[in-house]
């Protein structure tokens, strides 16, 4: 038995899979200030995120879903070392690769939550980075170092890899994984009264306001530092020198100390006040609170002489109609972050607003350790390290701290022979794991659950159930209406609910793939049958009318009249995703692609169609076969891509051998869009993603997606190039299959789901959901993700884990 799930990810899609405009993130601009004599003081290119194009807006409270509001790359989700290895039975290795640059490899067997999907995590550390996946793990094989370090794209190395049998390894790959950033965050909160134009002003502030004190209280706890045992964020807890008191709190398992330039210490003589300066000056995020109207001089980044500062949030607060205005500027080459602003962006509930205020405030200093700067300083930090530790091994690589296990297995666990020197070495392996986990947890480095702190909030991929009872392995699916039509090996279902499933096509019509396109009054399918596989097209009201009248499912012999000729032996098709004037269909049999098109025309003047023409009961008469286009090979994805205009050449891309390619539908011409570099290549899906209306594609194979822009040029023709907003990413799961709802991607293994941003590719969540499996989605309008898995597996265990 199965459940089908349904899970609604967005609730105002553009009509266009995947439209999303980066322009909800703001735009960068040339930000000048000057003195009161107005003098350019400095200038800066600043990224402005204001939610609105006019910041005197009507102040009313901004259009926003809470439920988009996420922390990205959550510490719960990415710090996989002390999760799941430190303190646990695991390996790890060492090696130089084809440049003799060392690496380290971390594997261990675990449990996804206690959900009995057992697996393979691996870590991989290299001067350019860390790298996590995971393996499917399979009782009867066991999985070699060079498959996994094979699935990392790492096939050269000088030699084979060897075994740290140390149990001191777990501090040092410790200290590695600290190198991506810290737990807890400091933040500056600058108090600027109305009409200030230099920070010497505002730093020169020596009490607050009670608005400005009520802000405080919102944002946290005011503590005395003085004997404070918590996260201290470069304050002085012992002798009083950076003041007495401070802002503190923890917000979903991570603690922020805030740097208050009201509390920290203020000096008559000094007008620079170098001491608040100092701390605040050294955040990379800093809030400015400033007070006074909309109308008067506005707060700019380059106000502030700071080369650290990168995030400037500025928060304005209306007594009056008690509720916040908040604006953000970002330094231009800190990546995109969200959440994006409401607009306008004005909140009335306060809890809400510090939940939004912290969550944009942690991912902007996640994000600004991404930028150039940080990036490289935290390489060359990395490699320093790794060097330092492969110099330190090595003295012991002929030792037995050091075995070469003839290029191992990767060992699931204690060997069977349970030989008393392994067990007693890996007890004392274990207790000393345990140990560096206990000191972390207790020192506040540690990344914590969701459990441990956050309001509860419902979130948009939660799924419900929509058919709980279904006794049939799900082919392919898409919605009809407010049902699912289904194929099955028992043939096509329509399934509403838990009631009885309605038969559509019995089992002599093994449908493959499926569209319902019910704007277009049609059922596109593709029947794959050996040699004998076709494409056919259905009127939608036609079958609704044989089930209305009780009809038995239709069998092969009754669709002659809806086969699409030349279309036999059809292994692919694709359509395009949005068919205002005409639905194109492109078909793939073996290495030829067929293009067919059917133009529709809406009847004008109130006038039915039917009283135009009579319409036949197979549209097979409305296709129009165009052209034939003969490629390299045979592909495996295939995608239409829609011209800027309605006149100008549509484009396919298609993946085959070890590359995506671009064939222009009318001349058949063919350019490499991305070339893959790996042995091994399963290429999972090309989504066509539309960026203010430019097109753009999604390249996803292994476990690598990569993001191309798609730019129009001399009136029609594509051109691809790199652009700022091109970025990649690695899934921690190679995926099956993969849906893009703006503002998300989802990702689904066979008992996975993994959210991540479209804009950014950052992670947002992870849920373990056995025996899953894709069969359709929907994302124009209310979209749905249909899944099934075992019924002993309700939807409420699919439980947080990556």
């Amino acid at each position: 038995m199965k459940h089908f799930c349904s899970s609604s990810v967005s609730e105002d899609l553009g009509c266009r899979r995947g439209d999303f405009s980066r322009k909800h993130y703001g735009s960068v601009e040339l930000l000048i200030s000057s003195d009161a004599d107005g003098a350019i003081q400095r200038a800066g290119r600043f990224r402005v995120e204001n939610g609105s194009s006019d910041e005197n807006a009507t102040a009313l409270p901004g259009t926003w879903r809470r439920t988009d509001v996420h922390l990205e790359n959550p510490e719960y989700h990415t710090r996989w070392y002390f999760k799941y290895f430190l303190g646990q039975v695991h390996q790890n290795y060492i090696g130089n690769d084809a440049e003799k640059s060392p690496f380290f490899l971390s594997v261990t067997l675990s449990d996804q939550n206690n959900q009995r999907v057992p697996q393979y995590r691996a870590i991989l550390w290299r001067k350019t980075g860390t790298q996590k996946i995971c393996l499917p793990y399979s009782p009867t094989k066991t999985l070699s170092v060079k498959s996994i370090l094979s699935a990392m794209n790492l096939e050269k190395f000088e030699k084979g890899p060897r075994e740290i049998f140390h149990p001191e390894i777990q501090k040092d790959l410790l200290v590695l994984e600290e190198q991506e950033g810290s737990v807890n965050f400091k933040f500056g909160v600058l108090f600027a009264k109305d009409g200030q134009l230099t920070d010497d002003e505002m730093f020169s502030n020596e009490i607050g306001s009670d608005a400005f004190q009520k802000f405080l209280n919102l944002l946290g706890d005011t503590i005395t530092l003085k004997g404070w045992t918590g996260y201290r964020g470069g304050l002085d807890t012992k002798n009083d020198t950076t003041g007495i008191h401070s802002v503190y709190t923890v917000y979903q398992g991570h603690e922020i100390m805030f740097h208050v330039s009201t509390m920290l210490p203020y000096s008559k003589e000094n007008k620079q006040q170098v001491e608040r300066k100092r701390h605040i000056g050294n955040d990379i995020v800093t809030i400015v609170f400033q007070e006074g109207e909309e109308s008067s001089p506005a707060f700019k980044p380059s106000m502030i002489r700071s080369h650290f500062t990168h995030i400037f949030a500025l928060v304005r607060y209306d007594q009056q109609n008690d509720n916040y205005r908040l604006k953000i500027f970002s330094e231009e080459s800190v990546p995109l972050f969200g959440p994006s602003l409401p607009s306008p962006p004005v909140f009335t509930d306060h809890q809400e607003f510090r939940d939004f205020l912290l969550v944009k405030l942690i991912n902007g200093e996640k994000a600004t350790l991404e930028t150039p700067t940080f990036a490289q300083k935290r390489r060359r930090t990395l490699d320093m390290l790794i060097r330092s530790l492969y110099q330190d091994l090595m003295p012991d690589l002929h030792k037995n701290m050091l075995n070469r296990r003839s290029f191992s297995d990767v060992l699931p666990e204690s060997p069977k022979s349970a030989r008393k020197k392994e067990e007693a070495r890996q007890a004392e392996f274990v207790r000393i794991g345990q140990a560096l986990k206990l000191k972390s947890i207790v020192r506040g480095d540690a990344p914590s659950s969701l459990a441990a702190s956050g309001i509860c909030k419902k979130e948009p991929w939660e799924p419900q159930c929509f058919c709980s009872n279904f006794p049939h392995e799900a082919v392919c699916a898409d919605p009809w209406g407010q049902a699912l039509l289904v194929s099955t090996d028992a043939g096509v279902l329509l399934v509403d609910d838990d009631l009885p499933s309605v038969p559509v096509f019995d089992r002599t019509l093994p449908v493959k793939q499926m569209h319902v396109l019910e704007t277009l009054d049609l059922l596109v399918l593709r029947a794959d049958k050996g040699k004998d596989a076709r494409l056919f097209v259905f009127r939608l009201s036609a079958l609704q009318k044989g089930l209305e009248g009780k009809q038995a499912g239709k069998g092969r012999s009754d669709c002659r009249e809806n086969k699409l000729e030349k279309t036999k032996g059809c292994h692919l098709y694709a359509i395009n995703t949005h068919h205002n004037r005409e639905l194109r269909v492109v078909v793939a049999i073996r290495n030829k692609l067929l293009l067919i098109t059917r133009k529709h025309n809406k009847p004008s003047g109130g006038t039915s169609i039917s009283l135009l023409s009579p319409v036949s009961e197979s549209p097979v008469e409305e296709f129009q076969y165009i052209r034939e286009i003969c490629l390299s090979d045979s592909p495996a994805v295939m995608t239409l891509v829609d011209g800027p205009t309605e006149e100008s050449d549509n484009l396919i891309c298609v993946a085959y051998r070890h590359q995506f390619d671009m064939v222009n539908e009318s001349t058949g011409e063919a350019f490499r869009l991305h070339h893959v570099e790996a042995n091994r290549v399963n290429f999972v899906a090309a989504i066509d993603v539309y960026e203010d209306g430019e097109a753009g594609l999604l390249l996803c194979y292994n476990y690598s997606c990569i993001y191309k822009k798609i730019c129009p040029f001399n009136g029609g023709s594509f051109l691809v190039q790199p652009s700022a907003s091109d970025f990649q990413f690695c899934w921690n799961q190679a995926p099956c299959a993969i849906v893009c709802a703006f503002p998300y991607l989802l990702a689904f293994t066979t008992d996975s789901m993994e959210i991540r941003l479209v804009v950014n590719g950052n992670l947002v969540h992870t849920a373990v959901v056995p025996q899953l499996q894709l069969v359709a989605s929907r994302v124009k309008f209310s979209p749905k993700i249909c899944t099934r898995f075992h019924l002993e597996i309700s939807s409420a265990e699919a439980s947080s884990d990556p």
